[in-house]
């Protein structure tokens, strides 16, 4: 790094006992602006001492915040959202270095992130055991609900500020203690909400946070007799991999995998309404959301109105770094996801679909730096094109026609993910069956907004097991305990 650049993580490191340190050996990793390769800090690579460090601390925290009174636990969670909203213009301007997002959508998951916080507030007050009758008179039977332990919590870069909430905030509101391990692409954004609960009197080992090699911690982690939980968010890959790391242990894990969302607008849709809509949600955070709509499957008799209106609106978007308030979608985050799109753009186009707009870097943004691409509409694109299979991950939509409402089922489940999906109709019959039949956690009708903390967000098939948010996250990090006493 220059010698004269700034440090964003001068404030920061590793998380252990409620205070900031460098890894014991020192040793650090580079981070960079996708806007312009431009380093701008280096964050902690961890060892073996470190990790140890932080699970003996988490099990003493674990001891001490499980006997935090519901009410008190409320009470922190609460200043921790409000110290995060009131941070939210220094902590988006940090994500939108690290990761190209536009302002204001950083803005956005800031306020989302602190929404976690306030929701699982009150669920910590609301969790409810229940009383069975027993069939004897002198016989109780109950069941209550036992925090599991110490949480190793692992979150992606593509929304570093609420996918970390979305673990610590249930996690801490069923009285465990977490690890957590955010994406070293954005570490900053998990490193700004740890320290909003240090200032709300977090207690000591409640929550730490580590960062490094990805590989090296996992395994540590997963490893350990002390942790008894996973919580995972990233590539179906990597899922899969912490899958076979939990099974030796026996571990609880909950895991939000890939996605490859199908939308279907049938006949009766409005095609400008739904195209518009399709294109806006599409593009924002430049494609890179796992329940983004990436798979668009429209009937036949409006196929060419969507396409239009699809094509027009991702035009419209203004391409550039993250941190200009006029920019509506910034750079891809790496290298490796920019090379991922062009190729499933070259490969759609070579199995003879129509490249409608995009496909290259805009002409208005000069010289050669930063991972920038236009968004790419491709219409009449083949079943046999990689990216109807593969995750684009990408600003890249590919739009395919259908002509009955079977093939537009057979259509949206035939990958292995089972994330999101949406539906565009006016019919409440087309709704319903649609709804029930297509293979998704998730079913967005006429609308696309399906995320927010009161509601489960989850998938199925290789999109991941278990939810977060709503009240289904919470006893995501609860054993349920059955008591029989008998009267003497």
């Amino acid at each position: 790094m220059k010698r004269d650049a700034i440090n964003l993580y001068d404030r920061y490191g590793v998380y252990i006992d409620r205070s900031w340190k460098p890894a014991v050996s020192g040793k650090t990793k580079e981070i960079f602006n996708p806007a312009n390769g431009e380093p701008i800090g280096s964050i902690p690579v961890v060892g073996q001492e470190d990790i140890a460090h932080a699970i003996r601390s988490a099990k003493t925290g674990f001891a001490t915040w499980r006997q935090t009174a519901p009410w008190k636990r409320a009470e922190i969670l609460r200043e921790a959202a409000r110290l995060i909203r009131e941070r939210s213009p220094a902590i988006a301007a940090m994500m939108s270095t690290e990761t190209g997002k536009p302002i204001a959508q950083a803005a956005g998951e800031i306020s989302d992130a602190a929404d976690q916080f306030d929701w699982y507030a009150g669920e910590t007050q609301r969790i409810y055991g229940q009383t069975i009758e027993a069939r004897l008179p002198d016989v109780r039977s109950y069941v209550r609900y036992d925090p599991v332990g110490v949480v190793a919590a692992f979150s992606a870069w593509n929304f570093p500020a609420l996918l970390p909430s979305r673990k610590i905030a249930a996690a801490l509101a069923a009285g465990c203690a977490v690890i957590v391990k955010p994406a070293g692409e954005a570490a900053g954004s998990a490193m700004a909400i740890v320290q909003a609960l240090h200032d709300a009197n977090l207690p000591e080992g409640a929550v730490s946070l580590l960062t490094g090699e990805s590989s090296t911690i996992s395994e540590a982690l997963l490893r350990s007799s002390v942790v008894a939980k996973i919580s995972f968010t990233g590539s179906t890959d990597v899922g899969k991999k912490l899958l076979k790391l939990a099974a030796e242990g026996v571990k609880r894990i909950s895991m939000e995998l890939g996605g490859h969302a199908p939308v279907l607008i049938f006949e009766d849709a409005d095609p400008e309404y739904a195209g518009e809509m399709c294109a806006r949600f599409k593009f924002r955070n430049c494609g890179q959301v796992c329940a983004s709509p990436s798979r668009f499957y429209v009937h036949e008799s409006i196929y060419e109105a969507f396409c239009r209106q699809f094509a027009k609106t991702a035009s419209s978007l203004k391409v550039g770094p993250g941190l200009d308030p006029d920019t509506q979608v910034g750079p891809m985050a790496n290298a490796r996801g920019l090379a991922h799109a062009q190729h499933l753009i070259a490969d759609a186009v070579d199995q003879g679909a129509t490249l409608l707009c995009g496909g290259k870097r805009p002409d208005y943004i000069p010289g050669d730096k930063g991972f920038y691409i236009e968004p790419t509409v491709l219409s009449n694109v083949p079943d046999s094109a990689a990216i109807t299979q593969l995750e684009p991950f990408a600003p890249v939509a590919p739009i395919t026609a259908f002509k009955t409402f079977d093939e537009a089922i057979e259509k949206a489940n035939s990958t292995p993910y089972g994330l999101a999906s949406y539906v565009f109709t006016r019919s409440l019959k087309t709704a319903t069956l649609a709804s029930e039949q297509i293979e998704a956690g998730m079913v967005g009708v006429n609308d696309m907004a399906i995320a927010a903390a009161e509601m489960p967000f989850g998938g199925v098939k290789e999109s991941g097991m278990g939810r977060e948010g709503g009240a289904f996250g919470i006893h995501e990090y609860l054993e349920p305990k059955y008591v029989r006493l008998k009267l003497m």
